[in-house]
């Protein structure tokens, strides 16, 4: 008989492609053996290519989803991805924390839908900052970066970032070294380079990485070699198909 497996929560999205946000971190959860649990934050209308709209849901729907199951639970790290505003999302976090102390957040701040829809502007993002204390990783993209902390240069920016918490810089967006991915703790810095060289973009690839390194967290394994294997992962998603639509295999 197989072992019981951790458990691990999704705060995301609903994506009826099932590329992006909850469904896609649920399937990645799967894959690594964590029995992941979802809350949708908000309904989306969207295919791999085109962003339509989004309905979010209040704070207080997203908590009665979370509360019976926290509260049940021992979940030692969640993730999540995508809130309608920063006062929602503070408050969203606060709240998890009482109702499941000790807990460890990663917070992927999609800021902006792959397929091309803005979630928020930059006026809010500025104060992002005071969020940052509550959060144990943020795995933002270059562009993400810039954008929390301003400044011309994603690498200083997520340095900066790192001053509040772990922060996994995903570089699938970064001009002049794409695929390199760099881990920042306090004053300890740890990139990982790309293996996998014929790979193709892909709608929630973000989404991916950032549940597959909540799950190795989930599993035992250091910081270090969560985002190193999670990095793996989401590299064979990108390779297994050519078109936006990826497929999950370990």
């Amino acid at each position: 008989m197989e072992q019981e497996r951790p458990y691990v929560m999704s705060f995301a999205g609903l994506d009826p492609s099932g590329g992006a946000g909850l469904l896609a971190d649920i399937k990645t959860f799967e894959q690594h053996r964590v029995y992941g649990m979802g809350v949708c934050t908000a309904i989306t209308i969207q295919t791999p290519n085109q962003f339509v709209s989004v309905e979010w849901l209040p704070v207080t729907h997203i908590l009665a989803q979370a509360k019976p199951l926290l509260t049940a639970c021992q979940l030692k790290y969640c993730k999540i991805g995508i809130v309608a505003d920063l006062q929602s999302l503070l408050e969203l976090v606060r709240q998890i924390k009482l109702l499941s102390p000790g807990i460890r957040i990663i917070l992927d701040p999609v800021l902006k839908a792959s397929a091309g829809y803005t979630f928020h502007n930059t006026i809010q993002l500025q104060s992002w900052k005071e969020l940052l204390s509550e959060i144990y990783l943020l795995t933002p993209n270059y562009d993400e970066a810039l954008l929390l902390a301003g400044g011309a240069d994603g690498e200083a920016a997520a340095r900066q970032l790192s001053d509040h918490c772990a922060v996994l810089l995903k570089g699938g967006h970064h001009k002049s070294k794409p695929g390199y991915d760099t881990l920042y703790t306090g004053d300890v810095i740890h990139t990982f380079e790309p293996v996998l060289r014929n790979v193709y973009p892909k709608h929630g690839s973000g989404c991916v990485l950032s549940a597959a390194v909540t799950a190795g967290l989930a599993q035992g394994q250091s910081l270090e070699e969560a985002c190193a294997n999670g990095k793996a992962y989401t590299e064979k998603l990108l390779a297994s198909h050519s078109s936006l639509t990826g497929y999950h295999h370990l």
